[in-house]
């Protein structure tokens, strides 16, 4: 089928060429009748390495003329794809999962394809994550092909679930309390899982690779594998699930078991399992269950969390044809089995639906999932699957980023956003935590990562997701006004780490993993005074971008106005005649007890100056509203006075041939080591390599608080100023070990500057965060901040996006790979849609 499939494409006009380490290439397509067959022949005589280098697909796309980028690789052997990945192609791996599972899209063969079906394929890959598992566990992988649906996730383990395995579903608002960290999200009651046996043999025992793919279109997860109980039976097991979007509270399993040799009898398990654990601590107390086979076969589970008393239930039915069924209502772990025996070439399918409630949502979760379910079995595994391709279909009709000439990115990006989605509550009164709801990593406790890395995304694509993120701040306000009143201060102070109650829960003192027997004290909850202007900033963002004046009435205008209350309070008058913002700490957390930080500073004098401008607003339309909040607030003229008074006061920074000092002292400190820094070699952050003491005396920066500042003001540094301060503190950060919050917000930067080359690779840096686990930490969870910082490295840094009063602009600066870029965002609720083209030579 290749020579018409050549024929085609070269009447459709699509150049074509072959890539061979081979020194006969051209003797063979001689001899085969395709001496025309192609527009390039690039052979052994040509290049030096043979894949997977990618010498022969780079010479090929040259020979071409076509950039590495629009090429597809379609390939039969591991090295081959290896090769097109390692040249930024998209690649079509032809033959079994096991060989070539990691290209973009795999097939059979290429007999009785056409170009349409070529061209499906490639959108196919542009949408889906493809990787191969080994047998033993990999917390990466769990973590990678975690799934959701903004109101439950589940991590991307084996539904046999396999010893050793962080198996973990969460759920948004479910909060339990546990030492050191005060409060966590509590692992759900396992509902996914299904064990297989065959043959007497269970799955979990005897398995060996599998294929794993991610449809993000519907944030559908797949496994296939082959699975040899005994030296006589073989059999070819597919699984998937998914977590509507359409249904909050709805999830659904599909197993296919077929007999490839020999016979085998299988037996499904599938249960609900409540003794579960987050990584030793249990949360749940068993409060109630059944299993029973009626008119469908169906389970509960009822459980209450130990210290919160929140209660949860799980229902769930199972069908799996005409085999037979059973029960087993072991306490705590209700399941329905069904076995059949089948013959060789013959296929089970079981379908296991579920459903999920709290009573943080419903007084009553047992009555509400009992009734949902029953709907979901009227849908079905298709009606469901539908229903939720819809819900996804509107979400990337205005979140999508399309990429063309760079599948390494497009791909990159979408899996970034869809983590974001999937994390985002959609009714619980909730926030996005710093790993997101996928791993256990920061115990979900919410920081700034989501109010300046990740609502922006939301801002501009879905603004009643980023409203509910900013009225979660707002119903939080009465912990942050505890916050303040515990260190003697009026107003509001958001707390470093916060949770359900939005009461401090960053811990004081951490064991030292290198060191157990001594613990590290953590000074952020201390020192961190920005969260209260980052959210603030939010509020004025949203408010600016969506034009929802009734939220800043009801909710904005009280957040901010109370929070400048505790900057006014908190800063000291110096015998200078400066006020100073002293023994604290910038997003820079490799400097601890610092003066006068430039990033906190600058914060605090927007925020002092914003809230006098929204009160203005509010006490011009709405008089009545801004006197209620005045008196409740306990706001009056006095107030507004000291707000003017410190912001016009706040000291200034030292400024060294035009570079502005981080903090007071900064430019004294001992200088970098570049080599060092620079070493490609290196493992450890530089905080590792000096330890937290010895890195405080030095230079060396987890992320630049100046660029950071001038990244969200931009209009406070003049072109000059701007680059002189690039030039100091870029080189300073340790942007491979330090903050994975940096890179994005680097490549922006950096693309500001003019630097392109640069800004692709503090990209390619938060690109690869999960996707790689280029920090070796993946496994605790999703880098929820560098994915909502890798939207806005797009948006805001190579498309140069300036939202302003009048309308917005672009200023592009894509990168050299980059042919194309298109994305929509929402202005005063209109759609507006961006393409850039960059010139092809």
């Amino acid at each position: 089928g290749v020579a018409a499939l050549l024929d085609e494409l070269r009447h459709g006009g699509v150049k074509t060429a072959i890539g061979s380490s081979s020194k006969n290439t051209s003797l063979v397509l001689h001899r085969l009748g395709l001496d025309d067959a192609f527009d390039a022949v690039v052979d052994g005589t040509m290049i030096t390495r043979s894949k997977p280098d990618p010498e022969v697909f780079l010479t090929a796309a040259t020979r071409l003329g076509v950039r590495p980028g629009l090429c597809l690789v379609v390939e039969d052997a591991t090295s081959g794809i290896d090769a097109g990945l390692a040249a930024n192609m998209w690649t079509l791996g032809i033959g079994p999962h096991t060989r070539v599972g990691h290209a973009h899209a795999v097939v059979a063969g290429l007999g009785g394809l056409a170009w349409a079906d070529l061209a499906a394929r490639l959108d196919e890959g542009a949408w889906t994550i493809r990787r191969t598992a080994p047998p033993a566990p990999d917390h990466h992988l769990e973590t990678l092909f975690t799934i959701g649906n903004g109101h439950i996730a589940v991590r991307g383990t084996t539904l046999e679930a396999r010893p050793g395995e962080e198996a973990a579903s969460f759920m948004h608002g479910v909060w339990d309390d546990m030492p050191v960290c005060r409060t966590e999200l509590a692992n759900l009651p396992h509902w996914w899982q299904i064990d297989i046996t065959a043959n007497g043999q269970p799955l979990r025992d005897r398995v060996g690779e599998s294929y794993l793919s991610l449809d993000l279109r519907t944030g559908t997860l797949r496994r296939v594998l082959t699975w040899r109980p005994d030296p006589a039976t073989e059999l070819a097991i597919t699984d998937e699930r998914f977590l509507s979007l359409a249904d909050p509270h709805t999830g659904a399993v599909r197993v296919s078991v077929t007999v490839t040799r020999g016979q085998a009898e299988v037996r499904l398990r599938a249960g609900l399992t409540g003794h579960v654990d987050n990584l030793g601590l249990r949360h749940w107390d068993i409060t109630g269950q059944t299993a029973a086979i009626t008119d469908q076969a169906r389970l509960a589970l009822a459980t209450r969390t130990r210290a919160t008393s929140i209660g949860l239930a799980v229902a769930a039915s199972f069908a799996a044809g005409d085999a037979t069924y059973d029960t087993c209502d072991a306490w705590g772990q209700p399941a329905v089995t069904a076995t059949r025996t089948l013959a060789e070439g013959a296929t089970l399918t079981a379908t296991k639906l579920v459903i999920l409630a709290s009573t943080a949502e419903t007084p009553d979760p047992a009555a509400y999932a009992d009734d949902r379910l029953r709907e979901a079995e009227t849908a079905g595994w298709s009606g469901l699957a539908d229903a939720n391709r819809r819900a996804w279909a509107e979400v990337w009709a205005t979140s999508d980023i399309v990429i063309d000439g760079d599948p390494a990115a497009q791909l990159a990006i979408r899996y970034n956003l869809f983590q974001l989605v999937i994390a985002a509550p959609r009714i619980a009164d909730s926030s996005i935590g710093a790993k997101t709801l996928s791993g256990f990593g920061y115990r979900h406790h919410v920081f700034w990562d989501t109010e300046l890395f990740m609502l922006p995304f939301f801002t501009l694509t879905q603004p009643e997701l980023a409203r509910r993120l900013l009225d979660y701040r707002w119903r939080r306000l009465p912990g942050a006004r505890r916050k303040a009143a515990a260190g003697g201060k009026r107003g509001a102070r958001f707390p470093w780490e916060s949770a359900g109650t939005g009461d401090e829960v960053c811990p004081s003192w951490v064991e030292n993993p290198a060191d157990p027997a001594h613990l590290v004290r953590i000074w952020t909850g201390d020192l961190e005074l920005h969260l209260d202007a980052d959210i603030a900033y939010a509020v004025d963002q949203f408010w600016r971008a969506t034009g929802d004046d009734a939220f800043m009435r009801e909710r904005g205008a009280e957040l901010i106005a109370d929070t400048a209350t505790y900057w006014a309070d908190r800063a000291e008058w110096g015998a200078d005649g400066w006020y100073h913002f002293r023994d604290t700490m910038g997003p820079d957390e490799f400097h601890e007890h610092v003066d006068d930080n430039l990033f906190t500073n600058q914060l605090a004098v927007w925020h002092l100056d914003t809230a006098d401008r929204v009160l203005g607003w509010l006490e011009a339309r709405y008089p009545a509203d801004a006197a209620a909040l005045a008196a409740r607030l306990g706001i009056d003229q006095s107030t507004r006075e000291l707000w003017r008074r410190v912001a016009s006061r706040i000291a200034p920074p030292v400024v060294r041939d035009g570079v502005s000092e981080q903090h007071a002292g900064f430019f004294d400190l001992t200088e970098v080591d570049f080599a060092l820094a620079r070493d490609p070699r290196r493992t450890l952050s530089m905080q590792q390599v000096y330890g937290i003491d010895g890195t405080a005396l030095t230079q060396n920066l987890k992320q630049p608080d100046v660029l950071m500042l001038a990244y969200l003001f931009p209009e406070h540094f003049t072109e000059t100023e701007f680059l002189a301060n690039y030039h100091y503190y870029d080189p300073r950060t340790d942007h491979e070990l330090g903050s994975s919050l940096g890179p994005a917000i680097s490549a922006i930067i950096a693309a500001r500057a003019g630097d392109t080359s640069a800004a692709y690779g503090h990209f390619c840096r938060a690109a690869r965060a999960d996707l790689d686990n280029v920090r070796r930490n993946a496994g605790d969870g999703i880098h929820g901040a560098s994915a909502g910082g890798l939207w806005q490295a797009v948006v805001f840094g190579f498309a140069g996006l300036e939202l302003r009063e009048d309308g917005w602009s672009t200023r592009p600066r894509l990168p050299a790979a980059w042919t194309r870029l298109r994305f929509t965002f929402l202005r005063r609720g209109v759609p507006q849609t961006v393409v850039l083209t960059a010139e092809i030579e």
